[in-house]
């Protein structure tokens, strides 16, 4: 019975982990549909798995950054953050652009009629807020409370303080041994961190399934039919900006290699963001992905993948803006092309604060349904598909993510073109990824 049950699991094993979340991920959806409300008792194994992920995400962050300064001077991070938030900047100013295009030939939301709907919003905070929470008074509560912005500023500053401080003593002194100490300890605390996700992603696949059939037992397929039009808008919205903007212009073109290979280094990122719903919490995955797939150093994706899970939300931007056209079509009312710019750059603005959690959108609604006079009665009746359609959103936020970290590693000799997914890439390139990385 223990070498069936044996042979059993190896051959379960021998199926790549992302296939297994793509089956769970399905056969939940139905299981979901064909049981209903019951299954929604399922949830707890759901939450249990993304409590998982969500546990790592400081220690990864914290390991990865200090193993991102150890490498990077204050010149050449100035260098790749500049690079890094330009490009985040434009692929969500982009993002939201093509949003409104898509809404404006789709029109979703019209035939409908506005229902009365308590709505709970909380105040946005003003970007002198925002601002000023980057700084943590206390770095070990903005550790325990999990304030990404705050851990990656103050990680930062401490790495870089011992950079500078480790080129200026003595190569014998006990300060330089400390420092070297330390900067070991957190790439042997990275690598740990890598091989728990693996370990988390194996119990994903039960995750996963628990999720989806709690979530399509609780909403139904009613749910979804009722606002098709406004699922479709988005889908395709985020189906062009991952094609055009990120596998074609930034892949294909600025880093010349095969869009089918990058979108198979970054599917277990990919999945597992549809699956949870949350970038922090998927940027274990995501940065698993950077490291042993795209083959990006450590100098650059330690530092662009956190900033991008908090800063980089072009599929929330995007939705933002097409709400905004659901909501004027239901409520009866033109957007003019001026309003629509305002709510270009409104959406932009709040797209940088907005959490990598779980439906922080709703919440950033209020500010641009406000802005152009729309009701918000919209954000409750959107609700409830809300955690259907923050999935699709997620997915693109992690492409996004990794798209530009794979650009501007390009930019920095930090990516090695000759193995992992790129391994079969053109002679010529290869041989130019080799002379980058010999000069490194």
């Amino acid at each position: 019975m223990g070498s069936v049950f044996t042979s059993g699991w190896r051959q379960y094993r021998s199926v790549p982990i992302v296939y297994r979340i793509g089956i769970a991920f399905v056969l939940g959806s139905l299981v979901g549909l064909a049981v209903g409300q019951p299954a929604v008792e399922l949830q707890p194994i759901g939450d249990l798995f993304v409590r998982l992920l969500e546990m790592i995400i400081v220690p990864i962050i914290v390991f990865t950054l200090l193993m991102a300064t150890r490498e990077l001077s204050p010149k050449n991070l100035g260098q790749v953050g500049g690079q890094v938030v330009l490009l985040y900047l434009g692929t969500t100013a982009v993002a939201i652009g093509m949003g409104l295009g898509v809404s404006n030939l789709i029109n979703p939301g019209t035939g409908m009629t506005l229902e009365q709907t308590d709505v709970q919003t909380e105040q946005t905070p003003s970007p002198v807020d925002q601002l000023f929470s980057i700084v943590p008074e206390n770095p070990m509560a903005a550790m325990a409370e999990g304030n990404i912005l705050a851990i990656i500023f103050f990680t930062l500053i401490f790495g870089l303080g011992m950079t500078m401080v480790r080129a200026e003593v003595d190569p014998d002194s006990a300060v330089r041994n400390g420092i070297d100490t330390i900067f070991n300890v957190a790439e042997a605390g990275a690598e740990v961190m890598f091989k728990v996700v693996w370990g988390i992603m194996e119990f994903g696949v039960l995750g996963v399934f628990a999720l989806m059939a709690a979530l399509f037992g609780e909403v139904g397929v009613q749910a979804i039919e009722a606002y098709l039009s406004l699922s479709m808008t988005l889908a395709l919205a985020i189906a062009l900006q991952i094609a055009l903007v990120y596998l074609l212009v930034i892949i294909r073109g600025l880093v010349g290699v095969s869009p089918l290979d990058f979108l198979r280094g970054i599917k277990e990122a990919l999945i597992t963001a549809l699956s949870i719903r949350s970038s922090t919490a998927t940027l274990p995955v995501t940065m698993s992905d950077a490291d042993e797939n795209l083959r990006i150093k450590e100098r650059v994706y330690g530092f662009s993948l956190p900033l991008g899970a908090t800063v980089n939300m072009d599929g929330t931007a995007m939705y933002l803006g097409i709400v905004a056209i659901f909501a004027a079509n239901i409520a009866g009312v033109s957007l003019t092309l001026f309003e629509q710019l305002g709510i270009l750059l409104t959406a932009l603005l709040m797209s940088v604060g907005t959490a990598g959690v779980p439906s922080a959108s709703l919440i950033m609604m209020a500010a641009v349904l406000t802005q152009v006079g729309l009701p918000l009665e919209v954000i409750g009746m959107i609700a409830g598909i809300d955690p259907l359609l923050d999935r699709l959103r997620t997915m693109n936020n992690i492409a996004g993510d990794l798209a530009v970290t794979t650009v501007v590693a390009k930019w920095n000799d930090a990516i090695d073109l000759t193995s992992g997914v790129w391994a079969d890439v053109p002679a010529e390139l290869s041989e130019e990824s080799v002379s980058a990385t010999n000069d490194d």
